[in-house]
This record gives structure tokens, sequence and C-alpha cells, in this order.
């Protein structure tokens, strides 16, 4: 199925990291459902690209290894990396935010065009959480924002990380909130029900996309 000619709004030379297809995004806060709608769409047998896919692969490698071990040695558990830790190091410090968030960024484009090179529709979907707040949102053909009410969101963080009700602010204090991604969205997928009820809203919102 390719995408709508209606739909493909940029060039190769005003699209995220000059991609010659269309990239449609999808985001929307932490902890609303989002990873839900890429699995599904992933089943749909759609060209998703990850982004924490991708990160976690930066990750995965011994260069980030020795990076973390540099920077947060605490964070290097049995040779290996303790996100918890370094989750918590991130959210209290700034400083450590950026250090991070170089490291990762700067690695980022090459890993997106490999996994885009992969694909043979005329699009991709990038699941991004970060879309609005690393200012890609002009950089993409079309938005799909995944919601949820602000209360189901930070329930569902605290208990899906088992994070304290500061850390879980922090976390959400250092995102967009919700409402905006909304108003910046070209469509927004709401996610107050049950899981069949938004299977169901990503197939038919899909439907008015592809051809």
């Amino acid at each position: 199925m390719k995408l709508k000619e209606e739909f493909i709004t940029k060039d190769a030379h005003s699209r995220l990291h000059g991609l010659p297809k269309a990239v449609i995004a999808l985001t929307g806060g932490i902890a609303t459902g989002k990873s839900t709608v890429s699995d599904k769409l992933k089943a749909m047998g759609l060209p998703v690209i990850c982004a924490d896919t991708l990160v976690k692969s930066i990750y995965a490698t011994e260069e980030a290894k020795d990076f973390i071990f540099h920077h947060f040695p605490d964070c290097i558990e049995d040779e290996k990396i303790d996100f918890s830790k370094l989750r918590t190091e991130v959210f209290n410090s700034e400083l450590n935010k950026k250090i991070i968030e170089n490291f990762i960024y700067a690695r980022l484009p090459k890993k997106f065009l490999e996994a885009a090179k992969k694909t043979q529709q005329n699009y991709i979907i990038y699941d991004v959480p970060l879309l609005f707040e690393k200012h890609l949102d002009t950089l993409v053909d079309y938005i799909i924002c995944v919601a949820t009410d602000k209360s189901t969101q930070r329930e569902r963080l605290k208990k899906r990380d088992g994070n304290t009700d500061e850390l879980t602010d922090k976390i959400l204090s250092s995102q967009i909130d919700i409402d905006e991604k909304v108003k910046r969205s070209n469509l927004v997928i709401l996610n107050n029900g049950t899981l069949s009820d938004l299977e169901q809203e990503v197939e038919r919102s899909i439907s008015n996309l592809l051809e």
C-alpha cells in the first residue's frame, strides 16, 4: 500500500535526514499507548521505524558502554548498563541529560537511514516520542499523535516503570504537554478505551492515509 499523494508534503531537501520517501511521524506523550499503536502498525505489515529501538541499538555498542562508564561509572554493573540508574541520573540533572543526548543524537541519523533503506514503500512511519521536543515536526510529512487523558497517562507511567511520584513528575515535565502535542498534530488517535477500541481506531485512521 502506498501513501496517498495528498499526504506527501515534503521533498528530500526539506525532510528529516534528507530521506527521499515520505515520513509519517507517530508520536504522543509517554505512557499514552504509542508503543501499542506502533506494534499494531507493524503487525499490519507497515514500514515502522522505532526511534527507541534505534537508541537501544546504539546503547548496545561497546562504544556506548565505554562512554557511560567514563561519564557515569555507577551506572555500569556486571559490565552492563544499568538503565534504571542511568534514567535517574539523566532526569536529576540537565547537564547529565545533555551529555547523554549529545552522544545518542550524534549517532541516530546513520541508524535511521540504514533502517529506512530496507523499506520498499514510498513512505516510512517513524515512531518518535520526542518529535516536538527535538523540533523534528517541521521535517516530516504528516504527524499522528496517540493521546490519553493526563491522569491515566501519569498512573500508567508510574505503574509501568515503578517510578516514585517525584521521578514520574520529572519525566512528564520534561516533555511537551500532551494537549499541546494534540494541537500540533494532523491526526489524533485517542486511547481512552479498550485495546480492541484502539486497534479499530488505528485500522480506520491508517486506511484513510493509504491507497
